[in-house]
C-alpha cells in the first residue's frame, strides 16, 4: 500500500489487487477499521470460549464444596493422620495442609508394599465403600486443571479495550461522510449486542474470580500462596493416586484370593486321595 500512495496513472494497467489496495486506500483510517472488523470477526468465539472457562472454573469449585464424599475422605485422613501421631505434638490436629494428600505415598509400611494411600483405600473399601468413587462428584476437576487465571485475566482486559476501540472508530467513522455509513451501520448493531455481552462477561469473570479464591480458603488455605491452579492441580494429583492405589488393593486382593483358592483345592484334593502306604517287603 505504501508504494501505490503516490501512484497517479492509469488504474486499468494495474492488477486487481492493486486496483482492490487503491480502493482501499480512500477509507479514511483504514488500518484502525480493519483492526475493528477483525475484532468483530473474532468476538463471538472469543466469548464463547471466554465464558466455557469461567464456567469450568465456576463448576470445579462448586462440585468440590459441594461434595459431602470428599469432605469425608478429608476427615478420614485427618483421623488417620492424628492416629499416627498419637502421643506426638501432632497427634490433635484439627486439620492439614492441602499438599498432605500427595505425601500419602510417601509413608510406607515395614514391608515396603503397602503406603499410607493404600491403607486409606484399604479402610475405606472395608468400612465405607460408598466413599470410593468420591471422584465422581469432580467432574469438571480436570478440565479446570488446564485453566490459567492470568491469561483469563489479560483476556477479560483485551476484550474490554477492543470493546473501547470499537466504540472510539465509531465516533470518528460517523464524521466520514458517504464512505463509511455502511461500516458505521454494521459497528452499530454490533456494539448493541457487544456491550451487554461483554457485561455479562466480566461479571462472570468476577464471581469465578471469588469462586476461585473461595475455593483455597474452603481448605484453609491462603489464595495469595495456594492459588486456585494449584489448589486444583493437587486435587487431581490426589484423585489420580487414590484411584491407582484402590486399583492396585483389588489387584493384590484378586490375588491373594486365587491363591487361597489354588491352596484350598489342593488341601481338598489330599485330603479325597490321601497318599497310599507301601506294603511292607517281606525280609
Amino acid at each position: 500500500m505504501e508504494l501505490l500512495k503516490g501512484y497517479n496513472g492509469d488504474k486499468e494497467i494495474l492488477g486487481k489487487c492493486e486496483q482492490f489496495f487503491l480502493e482501499l486506500m480512500k477509507v479514511p483510517r483504514v488500518e484502525s477499521k480493519l483492526r475493528v472488523f477483525s475484532f468483530k470477526i473474532q468476538f463471538g468465539s472469543q466469548i464463547s470460549d471466554f465464558t466455557k472457562s469461567l464456567n469450568t472454573i465456576n463448576s470445579a469449585c462448586e462440585e468440590v464444596r459441594n461434595s459431602i464424599k470428599l469432605k469425608e475422605i478429608m476427615k478420614k485422613i485427618l483421623f488417620l493422620g492424628n492416629t499416627l501421631n498419637q502421643g506426638t505434638a501432632r497427634g490433635a490436629a484439627i486439620g492439614f495442609r492441602l499438599d498432605s494428600l500427595l505425601k500419602l505415598t510417601d509413608t510406607r509400611a515395614t514391608n515396603n508394599k503397602m503406603t499410607l494411600m493404600h491403607y486409606l483405600c484399604k479402610v475405606l473399601a472395608s468400612r465405607s465403600p460408598n466413599l470410593l468413587d468420591f471422584h465422581v462428584d469432580l467432574t469438571s476437576l480436570e478440565a479446570s486443571s488446564k485453566i490459567q487465571l492470568k491469561p483469563l485475566a489479560e483476556e477479560m482486559q483485551a476484550i474490554t479495550k477492543g470493546l473501547e476501540k470499537v466504540e472510539i472508530e465509531l465516533t470518528a467513522s460517523e464524521n466520514d461522510g458517504p464512505v463509511s455509513e455502511v461500516f458505521c451501520r454494521t459497528l452499530k448493531e454490533f456494539i448493541g449486542v457487544a456491550v451487554s455481552e461483554v457485561e455479562s462477561l466480566k461479571a462472570l469473570y468476577t464471581a469465578a474470580g471469588r469462586n476461585a479464591d473461595a475455593l483455597a480458603l474452603y481448605f484453609g488455605e491462603d489464595p495469595a500462596r495456594c492459588p486456585f491452579e494449584q489448589v486444583v492441580a493437587t486435587l487431581l494429583n490426589f484423585v489420580r493416586m487414590f484411584k491407582k492405589a484402590h486399583e492396585e488393593n483389588c489387584k493384590q486382593a484378586e490375588l491373594e484370593r486365587k491363591k487361597a483358592q489354588k491352596e484350598e483345592e489342593m488341601n481338598k484334593s489330599k485330603a479325597e486321595n490321601p497318599p497310599r502306604k507301601r506294603a511292607r517287603q517281606p525280609l
